[in-house]
């Protein structure tokens, strides 16, 4: 008999609505619903501000509304599960708060979101209102780095949006605060290990197999193929080869200052990620590399895949000035 998913929910249809209820409620009225759409945008926004637009498919909690709030995101656009937003749910979320100085939409580059938010960007100018993009590629695993614009948005997303959201709250305009948006990504950089799979409510169905004796290097959050398939084996002998490649691929030197985070994809413990921690700090260390701070828990999840992602972003000064600054959201307060 084959194993199915578990998991305590109402209908699985309501599953995206109920989830964002429930954040709705917890926000504390610091987070306001788009009129008949799944998108919502901070309360307190300035009247002469550029707007910081993200989103993407749900089921990646925190990600994507848990990061709008002050510093961060100003409203976000929600799609089914692991499925993009459309483009009317792009349109309308940014109509309902964009102050006419423009908007910056910051999401993970894969098609559909790419193809919705492009269709929306195009709608939107249409209509008077001035858009830019940058596209989430921090994900090493899906692409060489001469092919860096074909890479996934995994959990780096947050770095470049506390980048882009400390850019808006300094007062760059829509030009700068794309500049400085757009260098976060390029110095943010991601590889996971996946352990068990991941399920849509709906289907009952794990989305791929992995056998109990077995681990994927570099699987993707919605279980695109990774790196290879592998038995399992000690917890340094991969964290030291996902460093490794971290750091051969953004080209870290001795002396380069970084922030790390450790992701939980669902279904792993504080202990493995403490341990993966344990083994990045000593390698980072060894290499000379000085590291400015450090976050450990669920960043951006996919359901109940068991494994974690480690990502690593490299800082200048003013990427660390505006890393620094103060930060308030559901998933993120600084």
């Amino acid at each position: 008999m084959s194993r199915k998913p578990k998991k305590l929910l109402n209908n699985p249809n309501d599953v995206p609505a109920e989830q964002l209820e429930g954040l709705l409620y917890a926000s504390g009225g610091k987070l306001i619903k788009v009129d008949g759409y799944s998108g919502v945008y901070r309360h307190d926004i300035a009247n002469d501000q550029v707007v910081v637009v993200t989103g993407g498919g749900s089921g990646h909690e925190p990600m994507f509304a848990g990061y709008v709030g002050q510093g961060l995101a100003d409203a976000a656009a929600l799609g089914e599960i692991f499925a993009s937003p459309s483009p009317d749910i792009i349109i309308e979320t940014t109509k309902a708060m964009h102050k006419g100085k423009g908007v910056l939409f910051v999401y993970g580059n894969y098609a559909g979101d790419n193809m919705n938010f492009d269709i929306a960007a195009e709608l939107l100018e249409e209509e008077g209102i001035q858009v830019k993009t940058v596209r989430v590629t921090d994900d090493i695993s899906a692409a060489p780095l001469s092919k860096m614009s074909d890479r996934r948005g995994v959990a780096g997303d947050m770095y470049v949006l506390k980048i882009a959201g400390a850019a808006v709250a300094s007062g760059y305009d829509l030009e700068r605060v794309h500049e400085v948006t757009a260098k976060a990504n390029f110095n943010t950089r991601t590889m996971g290990v996946a352990l068990g799979a991941c399920s849509i409510p709906q289907t009952g169905k794990f989305n791929f197999e992995l056998a109990e004796d077995e681990l994927e290097l570099g699987m993707g959050i919605h279980g695109e193929p990774g790196v290879r398939r592998q038995k399992l084996t000690s917890a340094d002998e991969i964290n030291g080869e996902i460093v490794e490649r971290l750091c051969e691929d953004i080209e870290l030197q001795s002396g380069d200052r970084v922030c790390v985070t450790v992701n939980n994809l669902g279904a792993s413990t504080y202990t493995e990620l403490l341990i993966a921690y344990r083994k990045v700090h000593q390698e980072l260390q060894g290499r000379g590399i000085q590291i400015h701070d450090v976050l450990i828990g669920n960043y951006c999840t996919s359901q109940e895949m068991a494994g974690y992602s480690i990502t690593i972003f490299r800082l200048d000064d003013e990427l660390q000035g505006l890393y620094d600054m103060p930060c308030d959201s559901f998933a993120w307060r600084k």
